[in-house]
């Protein structure tokens, strides 16, 4: 019996099944990544204010996708920029060098703003400062780079957010557009130079529209105040306010509070500044034709309003219980647009915070848990009357920011001082200070390897070139900031703990509480793409996510 033909049809069932295979995973290929951070979003926000939720937003991602319960930052300091650059470049600033929103820089001698860019200029303002911007201190790749590298830059990028370095750093070094509200009096948005050099019509129309100022109107809640029963009192002593209202309560007169409260700028801490964001990346998805063609596109969205409402009024105000109601339906109208413009089955969303947020601690003090303020400037004061006393030298200590304390090499060459003996004796000193937790040197942190702890986070988020040489951790529940409202950056879960959830082409239905991590979107995401990672990836697929 001649069995070469049944083997040459077996061998070509294999190649059948194997085409049959690969056509299943192209059709699960995205024409559309939505990638959503929402600002200040701690975790609970998602279960605390479950009730408050619709069917169609939140829970519509976690129901019908894949909800990632113990998801974290593996690095300190967790603030905007370096978050936001984590997400899309699946690595920490040990490797992508956004060390903060702005650091000190000991090479130029002054401070830099992560996106600020003097070589380029504003588009669409007649500002010069707010469109000087661009991702030229980002030093890796972000998986929105990679798309557009894979798919030959055809796969088209946009950013959108109200700030800057929201828009900016997702979107990478090769993005088609990234835009960004400038408020004040003119309240349009606005791009660079880098970009390009006249705003598109869609852009200009959309600026050129009452959207904006009719958000200038009343802030109430959206429900009866009565209902909200997961926050604290509307009256409080815990949130700061606007400029003209004496208390921090609803109703708010946005039109009224505008003048005092940087025009629309005040839209930013509000809903309001959402629902505007929501408004123009909708427009960017028709203007663009995102998702229309075969090759994949990106819709970066970062909802910015989230941070600065929870800065003023603090985690366990009104005011943030309504703004995340309001979120809710603006996620559930984005989603119904998706289905309705790229069509069901056929995008992929991702949607994770870029920090999370400390409750106020004068509020904790009140309730008896261990928390404080501590104040920079006394410390500041006290360090270097130490140094002083200790050497018997001035101008050894250059900057103190960020936690961190900058030497002047110059000057510590000149008066023959060690390096290594100066950030021992200031470890030491700092750590008898009060309200102090840890102290670490950066030749601790350049001799070790750290596999878990707070020294591990600190160790992820330490740049050799940009990062100081003592880094300073406060008492959980400490920070210096005002008495009112709630800020971040931390190793410290309050900060660390961010929702992570997946949604859409490719994406199972499920969800963990093993551990995840920020660095993970973007190999997760890249995988499911079939593209490269982006080029300084530390993070792992989370393959339990994937079809």
């Amino acid at each position: 019996m001649n069995l070469l033909p049944l083997k040459s049809l077996a061998l070509g069932f294999v190649a059948l099944a194997g085409t049959v295979s690969f056509a299943q995973e192209a059709s699960q290929k995205p024409k559309l990544v939505v990638g959503i951070v929402v600002d200040q979003m701690r975790y609970d926000y998602l279960t605390r204010f479950e009730n408050q939720y619709g069917e169609d937003g939140f829970k519509r991602l976690q129901n019908e996708g894949f909800d990632c319960r113990n998801n974290h930052y593996n690095y300190m300091p967790t603030k905007t920029a370096p978050g936001h650059t984590s997400i899309y470049t699946g690595t920490t600033p040990q490797n992508h060098g956004i060390i903060s929103n702005s650091w000190y820089n000991k090479f130029e001698k002054k401070d830099v703003y992560c996106a600020e860019d003097t070589t380029v200029a504003s588009v669409g303002t007649t500002d010069v400062g707010p469109g000087q911007m661009s991702p030229h201190r980002m030093l890796t790749t972000t998986v929105t780079d990679q798309n557009r590298l894979h798919t030959q830059m055809r796969g088209k990028t946009i950013g959108i957010s109200l700030k800057d370095r929201g828009a900016i750093l997702p979107a990478g070094h090769t993005a088609n557009a990234a835009y960004w509200f400038e408020g004040g009096d003119e309240g349009k948005w606005i791009t660079s130079t880098f970009y390009m050099n006249e705003l598109p019509k869609w852009v200009q129309d959309f600026n050129a529209s009452a959207k904006a100022k009719n958000y200038l109107k009343e802030w109430n809640t959206l429900k009866p105040i009565e209902s909200y029963l997961e926050s604290g009192a509307d009256l409080s002593p815990y949130e700061g306010g606007f400029r003209g209202k004496e208390q921090a309560v609803f109703p708010y007169d946005l039109s009224a509070l505008a003048e005092k409260n940087g025009g629309y700028s005040l839209l930013k801490s509000t809903p309001y500044g959402n629902n505007l964001t929501t408004d123009f990346a909708i427009e960017a998805i028709d203007a663009e034709n995102l998702g229309q063609d075969a090759d994949t596109d990106f819709l970066v969205i970062s909802y910015s309003a989230t941070d600065y409402v929870g800065h003023n009024f603090g985690v366990n105000s009104k005011e943030v219980e309504d703004t995340y109601i309001r979120l809710d339906q603006d996620l559930a109208w984005l989603l119904k647009t998706l289905d309705q413009k790229v069509g069901k089955g056929k995008y992929t969303v991702f949607l994770t915070a870029d920090h999370g947020a400390v409750n106020v601690p004068a509020y904790l003090s009140d309730q008896k848990i261990p928390s404080g303020y501590f104040d920079n400037r006394a410390f500041e004061t006290a360090l270097n009357e130490f140094v002083v006393s200790e050497y018997g030298k001035e101008g050894l200590i250059e900057d103190i920011s960020n936690y961190q304390v900058f030497f002047n090499y110059e000057n510590l060459t000149a008066a023959d001082i060690n390096a290594e003996d100066l950030q021992k004796k200031i470890a030491h000193f700092a750590l008898q200070y009060d309200l102090m937790d840890k102290v670490y040197t950066c030749a601790e942190l350049n001799q070790a390897n750290y596999t878990s702890g707070v020294a591990a986070l600190i160790q992820k988020g330490f740049n050799q070139k940009r990062s100081g040489d003592v880094f300073l951790v406060l008492d959980p529940g400490v920070i210096s900031y005002s008495r009112t409202g709630s800020t971040h950056g931390s190793a410290f879960s309050y900060d660390t703990h961010a929702p992570l959830l997946f949604y859409g082409a490719g994406i199972k239905k499920g969800k963990t509480y093993e551990l995840t991590e920020i660095p993970d979107i973007a190999p997760t995401i890249s995988a499911l793409l079939g593209i490269e990672f982006p080029n300084g990836t530390t993070g792992k697929v989370i393959a339990e996510v994937l079809k």
